[in-house]
């Protein structure tokens, strides 16, 4: 059953991660789908089995994307991208564990 949510929540979180890149292309992009998913995924404080893996490996796991932050650090080289994209997840995640309690 868990892989099953797991692909459920993908199939969603793909998507959604897809249209943000057309709607928004670059590092932008990248940086918003990290962002919102480390939110979503602070959210998160006790789930169920199901819960996390619906929502936390299937949709914050198709949403979200290190790689392209990866490739995007390696062409670009600009380091502030780097410290301001930790900084920002590490914030999101912070206030939404703190706004669920």
């Amino acid at each position: 059953m868990s892989a099953l949510l797991v692909a459920l929540g993908a199939a969603v979180g793909a998507p959604v991660r897809f249209l943000v890149a057309q709607w928004l292309p670059g590092l932008r992009a990248t940086l918003l789908v990290n962002v919102v998913g480390s939110a979503v995924l602070g959210l998160l404080v006790h789930p169920a089995a199901s819960t996390a893996a619906l929502v936390g490996t299937g949709f914050c796991g198709a949403l979200t994307t290190f790689s392209a932050f990866a490739v995007e650090v390696a062409q670009t080289r600009r380091w502030g991208y780097v410290a301001s994209t930790a900084a920002l997840c590490l914030a999101a995640t912070a206030l939404s564990r703190c706004v669920a309690g």
